[in-house]
């Protein structure tokens, strides 16, 4: 049986594209025939090595570096997006930064850092992908939140608080956008398998794992395919909706 390509000839922008679940969602974007634009920050030996694995897979990648919390970085990587491609069909907001801490013991400095990359990072990205969208009459907007964002945990308010406002931020988005044919979604990944839970502790870990009905942490690739289901015209009718990737952690 032939497999169905989803995103042949699509320019997909994936924020925060290095590793972990910006890494699946690029490469399986690629590997449905998508030219992907891995943004990365810091981790630029990384984004490169992935760009390689693409393209020695046979499909098409590029690199491009920005940090998502400034707005002039943010400006010149849409404008050398719009010169290279003169389009972008899908914007993956995926950068974000999570730093555990307890209210009592939450600096400003964490909470400005926390909401600058988490939430104004979306903010900025989306303000011009969507410029770039309108004009086209059609796009995919797909924010990455959190199921922190819409249930809570502690020692995570800060994070927990830039996630949620990325769902209310999404669901607005999505009123605003859709008479011009952008939809715009969020995903809410659970435990997920990545070096942002590397140092959480055993009895924490298993804590959480235990309230998981399917009875395994989530993959990363378990997000990735969400994501290929939104940038999809298989998703055409879909918009406004947070959907949750938690094996059944939450309700």
């Amino acid at each position: 049986m032939k497999r169905e390509i989803m995103l042949d000839g699509k320019v997909v922008l994936v924020t925060g594209a290095s590793r972990g679940i910006g890494k699946a969602i690029a490469l399986l974007a690629a590997e449905n025939h998508a030219h992907v634009i891995i943004n990365y920050n810091k981790n630029e030996k990384s984004a490169s090595e992935l760009v390689d694995l693409i393209h020695g897979k046979g499909f098409s990648a590029s690199m491009i570096k920005a940090d998502v919390s400034s707005e002039d970085e943010i400006k010149d990587m849409f404008i050398s997006i719009k010169e290279k491609h003169s389009r972008i069909d899908v914007l993956v907001n995926n950068a974000g930064l999570m730093r555990n801490s307890l209210l009592a013991l939450t600096s400003t400095e964490l909470f400005d850092h926390t909401i600058d990359v988490n939430l104004k990072g979306t903010f900025l990205c989306t303000r011009y992908a969507s410029n770039m969208m309108r004009k086209q009459k059609a796009g995919r907007i797909i924010n990455i939140s959190s199921i922190v964002g819409i249930h809570g945990y502690e020692g995570q308010t800060v994070y927990s608080a830039s996630k949620a406002a990325v769902v209310g931020f999404t669901r607005s988005a999505a009123k605003e956008l859709g008479r011009y044919g952008i939809t715009v979604n969020a995903i809410a990944p659970g435990l997920i398998e990545t070096d942002l839970i590397k140092d959480m502790k055993p009895d924490v870990r298993d804590k959480m794992l235990s309230n998981i009905s399917l009875g395994r942490i989530g993959t990363p690739e378990d997000v990735a395919k969400v994501v290929l289901f939104l940038s999809s015209d298989l998703a055409s009718y879909v918009s406004g909706s947070v959907i949750a990737v938690d094996g059944c952690q939450t309700i």
